[in-house]
């Protein structure tokens, strides 16, 4: 059985370097970014619109999908059909190789299928304000409003598809305090762990 260790992580925190440092440790691929051209590939969306819905829900989201008698149908079937698509990429790259997966829930979908390493990425606002403003530049937008609306968004997805709370620590088998620990030493952490 191949062995998977999913990242999640809160937005700012680092889990994306600290996935990529580990996957170039351990020698095994990190799939990212990658994720979201296979989803796209396999359900004939857009891959910015896939990149977008694939772990992100908004308020007016949900409100559509209570409300779906009122002309968001088709959006609630395309994002439905997009969670399951995302789900099947998921579980058939656990199937055929070791891997990192970042994100979309990785956790939940393998939680009984493979032999997986759940990890949560976590940091205070300081450190995650500072690191999203030294990486992604200054914006129009206020940046602890960027870091708590993309959370919130990954929340929603996340708890709404998977019945659990996004950041939980019951849910990963280890969270990692990135802004405390360094990305080195998560990277160590989960390497001597993996």
């Amino acid at each position: 059985m191949n062995r998977i260790i999913t990242i999640g992580r809160e937005f700012g925190s680092g889990g994306r370097t600290i996935a990529k440092m580990t996957g170039e440790k351990l020698g095994i691929k990190v799939y990212d970014n990658e994720l979201l051209i296979k989803i796209a590939k396999e359900s004939g969306l857009a891959q910015a619109y896939v990149a977008e819905k694939s772990e992100n829900l908004t308020l007016s989201d949900l409100i559509g999908r209570s409300l779906s008698g009122f002309g968001t149908y088709n959006q609630v079937l395309v994002e439905d059909n997009l969670w399951k698509m995302q789900s099947e990429v998921i579980l058939d790259l656990a199937k055929k190789e070791t891997c990192i997966i970042v994100g979309r829930c990785a956790d939940y979908i393998l939680k009984d299928k493979a032999d997986c390493l759940k990890i949560f990425v976590y940091a205070s606002l300081e450190e995650r304000i500072n690191r999203i403003v030294s990486v992604y530049g200054e914006s129009d937008v206020a940046p602890e409003k960027r870091l708590k609306d993309k959370d919130k968004r990954r929340s929603l997805f996340y708890n709404y598809f998977t019945d659990m709370k996004w950041g939980d620590p019951h849910n990963y088998d280890i969270c990692l305090n990135s802004g405390i620990l360094g990305f080195e030493k998560c990277v160590d952490i989960i390497s001597s762990l993996y």
